[in-house]
């Protein structure tokens, strides 16, 4: 019996228009509410962003933000993990001197931050994930805040060579994932969505065995490693297809409502 449902949301949950049948949707967490079913949205976008997607629902669901590192319920953050001071500064340098162009988003509990002179087509790119986005004139002197994930911007053939570069270079203390279209997300090692949503079903009393969980990314692997029903959707990456249980339907045709209702009325 399924008691938690795990959804990444942009190549997953949501379709090419970044929107989902909203109708269809209206039935289903009906049921989920009625079946006392928890309803997780997993994602490694900003919490302000994520909850502007289910109005009038938000305070019946559990958001897991920027990939685990900050976990919401009813607008009350309820797990936090933040890198320290020191390593974000040598971050920053580091990324600013590639000698290649990076955009570069410093995400933070309260807002997230990007250069003033960054490129236009990035400015429009990154606010449409990041809601509470604040342009600053140097990352030498931050905003008091505290720091969970850096989101990176490449031009797509030099995605492989920034992971590698930031994986070899800060061993251990920071892990690059890819996230789809030339995006780079850093996160705290041991700190993603599979971790965090462990730590929810821990405290819900809800077995693995009994979690739903549908994902597309590299940043879902650890989520879709955790379900005992995991789904990858046939739009994924080969790591994600290879590492959940089932593949589903692509992110336009419905297929996590679809999935979705074959375990809530069989």
């Amino acid at each position: 019996m399924i008691k938690a449902i795990a959804v990444d949301m942009d190549g997953t949950f949501l379709n090419s228009n970044n929107d989902y049948n909203r109708e269809r949707f209206e039935k289903i967490f009906n049921e989920i509410q009625q079946q006392n079913i928890q309803f997780i949205v997993a994602s490694g976008n900003q919490y302000a962003q994520l909850r502007t997607f289910f109005p009038e629902k938000e305070q019946e669901m559990t958001f897991v933000s920027e990939n685990g590192a900050l976990v919401f319920k009813q607008d009350q953050l309820i797990q936090k993990v933040a890198f320290k001071a020191n390593l974000v500064d040598r971050i920053l340098q580091f990324l600013l001197d590639l000698p290649f162009q990076v955009g570069i988003v410093l995400c933070g509990v309260t807002q997230a931050y990007m250069l003033e002179n960054e490129m236009a087509t990035f400015k429009s790119f990154a606010k449409k994930y990041y809601y509470q986005l604040a342009e600053i004139s140097s990352f030498s002197f931050l905003p008091k805040d505290e720091f969970v994930k850096f989101a990176l911007n490449v031009s797509t053939e030099k995605t492989e060579e920034l992971i590698n570069c930031v994986n070899r270079y800060f061993l251990n203390e920071v892990v690059a994932v890819y996230s789809g279209h030339g995006d780079v997300d850093l996160i705290i090692p041991g700190i993603h969505k599979g971790e965090a949503v462990q730590k929810l079903l821990d405290k819900w009393q809800i077995d693995t065995s009994e979690l739903l969980a549908f994902g597309d990314g590299n940043n879902d692997l650890e989520m879709l490693a955790l379900a005992n029903e995991s789904y990858a959707m046939k739009n994924g990456s080969k790591e994600v297809l290879k590492t959940a249980k089932y593949t589903a339907p692509s992110n336009d045709e419905d297929s996590v409502l679809r999935m979705i209702e074959s375990y809530l009325y069989e």
